[in-house]
C-alpha cells in the first residue's frame, strides 16, 4: 500500500505518496537518470532493461492522474533530500530540495524538466549525501542508489576522474547491463573537460557554499535565512571538506565494502 507524504512547506496543491520502492526496479533507474540527465528516448534494451518496462515506468513518472512520486534522502542532523516528480497537466518537473523540521521552509536545491535549475550539488556533496549516516527508516538506505537519485543535481569543476567510475559501478549495482554502465556514465557525467563547470565556494561568513551558474537556485547560500546554528549544521551535514574518492565506501560503488 502506497504511503502518503505531507511536507508543510511544500505549497503545491497536489497529493504526494512515497516511492522508495521503484528502486527495486532497474526500469527506475534507467528513465530516472534519461529523464533528467539524457534523451529518454534512448534504447532500453542495451542497458538490460525490458522496452515494455522502461515505458511504462516512464509513463507512471509523468502521469499527471497519479499522485506525486517522492523519494527520500535523509542524513546527518535529521536532513532530508526530497526528490519529486511533479507532474502538472502540460509539463514536468522532478524537483529537489532539502528540508529539516525545525526550519520552516525548503532548501532549493534545483530542478529538471520543464523549468531546468541547477547545478544543486558538488562532488563532494554528492558522496557526502549518498554514504551519510541513517536516521530513521524512511527513504533510501542504499549508497548506490542515494547517489543516482541526486546525481541530476550534480555540477562540478573540481570533480575527479574516478567519479565516471564510481557513477559507472553505481548504475551497474542499481540493475544496468555492467558492459553498458560505463558508457551510461560517460553520457551522463560528460567530457572530461570540466573548464566549463562552476566551482563551489564559501559566502563570507555563511558556512555553506554556493554557486556561480546563473542557473543555481544555490548561488545563494542554501536555506536563506535558516539560523547561523542551523547553517553550520547543514554545512557539516553536507561535508566540510574535500574528499577523495577513496574515503568513500566500496559500496558507494556498488561493490560490497569487503571487496578489495
Amino acid at each position: 500500500m502506497s504511503i502518503g507524504i505531507h511536507i508543510p512547506e511544500y505549497t503545491e496543491d497536489c497529493e504526494l505518496v512515497a516511492s522508495e520502492s521503484l528502486a527495486s526496479d532497474p526500469a527506475f533507474w534507467l528513465a530516472h537518470v534519461l529523464l533528467t540527465m539524457g534523451d529518454p528516448g534512448e534504447p532500453a534494451e542495451p542497458y538490460g532493461v525490458d522496452a515494455s518496462a522502461y515505458d511504462a515506468m516512464v509513463d507512471r513518472l509523468g502521469d499527471p492522474e497519479q499522485p506525486w512520486p517522492v523519494l527520500r534522502v535523509r542524513f546527518d542532523g535529521g536532513h532530508t533530500v526530497h526528490a519529486v516528480y511533479a507532474n502538472w497537466e502540460d509539463q514536468n518537473n522532478v524537483e529537489f530540495f532539502v528540508r529539516h523540521p525545525a526550519w520552516g521552509r525548503l532548501g532549493h536545491l534545483g530542478q529538471c524538466g520543464a523549468d531546468e535549475a541547477g547545478p544543486g550539488l558538488s562532488w563532494t556533496e554528492l558522496l557526502t549525501l549518498a554514504t551519510s549516516t541513517q536516521e530513521g527508516g524512511e527513504g533510501l538506505t542504499d549508497p548506490s542508489e542515494r547517489l543516482l537519485l541526486l546525481l541530476p543535481m550534480l555540477g562540478d569543476a573540481d570533480m575527479p576522474g574516478e567519479a565516471y567510475d564510481t557513477v559507472a559501478r553505481a548504475l551497474s549495482h542499481c540493475g544496468i547491463r555492467a558492459e553498458a554502465a560505463g558508457g551510461l556514465a560517460a553520457m551522463l557525467l560528460g567530457e572530461q573537460d570540466l573548464a566549463g563547470r562552476p566551482r563551489w565556494t564559501s559566502a563570507g561568513d555563511n558556512p555553506i557554499a554556493v554557486c556561480p551558474s546563473p542557473y543555481s537556485p544555490r548561488r545563494v547560500p542554501l536555506a536563506l535565512g535558516i539560523t547561523p546554528d542551523q547553517s553550520q549544521a547543514l554545512a557539516t551535514a553536507l561535508g566540510s571538506r574535500v574528499h577523495e574518492v577513496a574515503d568513500y565506501p566500496a559500496s558507494v560503488a556498488g561493490r560490497p565494502v569487503s571487496d578489495p
